[in-house]
């Protein structure tokens, strides 16, 4: 799958620059503006060898106009080549066979929306998460919108995109990688899982949740314990709070694990 597209704002940009700058075909900055993260994009540019117009603050805004999504710009949009930062199952395997320690990964089971994908890949990157895997069918495409909403994270966690999902996580099982889904409905707390070993986080839909396929395919089945009126949270919220009880306990562990300090 390849393409063009714009993406927008500092952080996307600036990541972009430094992940793939090779990806760039135009790069546009809103004139007028010399404030210090603009100069920052400006020498990451130079240094990529990455050509910079600066546009009047009309002619820019009516580039922006043409978008086909209302863009929170910062003074600051590109044209880049898409899909070259979708990876598939084989690259999966490399990545997974040159893991130094327990792998941590995020599975999304036909999450559809770009503005909860994008949070999700933002997540994701700030717990440390080796790699987000979708589905290539009923899932939100890595646009300009997943990637304005990950500030940045959609450049750099691997992103990867499979033909059949129940299958890949049979091999990452298979990798002797554990399978964790949230489902409002399990009878396990989140807290009693063990984050520590090799796993791989399932989230399901915002309307459905887990796919009964994707169910049958998990060693767990979690719940977040909720004390309000409410029965679920948000898919991206939710995420962050298995991500980072999986946090906790890995760094607990790896504390325990230090030899004490004389």
């Amino acid at each position: 799958m390849s393409g063009k597209e714009w993406v927008y704002g500092l952080h996307a940009v600036s990541e972009l620059l430094k992940q793939h700058p090779e990806d760039l075909l135009e790069l546009l900055l809103q004139g007028g503006r010399e404030d210090r993260r603009i100069a920052e994009v400006r020498a990451l540019a130079d240094a990529a060898g990455v050509v910079v117009q600066a546009l009047e603050r009309r002619e820019f805004e009516r580039r922006l106009r043409q978008l086909p999504a209302a863009a929170v710009h910062q003074g600051v949009m590109a044209l880049c080549r898409t899909g070259v930062s979708v990876l598939d199952e084989r690259a999966l395997d490399v990545l997974l066979d040159g893991l130094n320690g327990p792998a941590l990964l995020l599975v999304l089971d036909e999450v559809t929306d770009p503005h909860n994908l994008g949070a999700c890949l933002r997540t994701a990157d700030a717990a440390g998460v080796h790699a987000v895997i979708v589905p290539k069918d009923r899932s939100a495409p890595l646009n300009m919108t997943a990637r304005k909403v990950a500030s940045g994270a959609a450049e750099t966690i691997p992103f990867v995109a499979v033909t059949n999902l129940s299958r890949t996580l049979e091999a990452l099982q298979q990798r002797g990688i554990w399978i964790a889904g949230a489902a409002g409905e399990a009878g396990a707390s989140l807290y009693q899982i063990d984050f520590s070993v090799p796993m791989a986080i399932v989230m399901g839909s915002e309307g459905k949740g887990l796919r009964r396929l994707t169910r049958e395919h998990c060693d767990y089945l979690m719940a977040i314990p909720m004390a309000g009126a409410l029965s679920s949270l948000n898919v991206s919220v939710a995420t962050g709070v298995c991500l980072f009880e999986a946090v906790r306990q890995r760094r607990e562990k790896l504390i325990a694990c230090s030899p004490a300090v004389l």
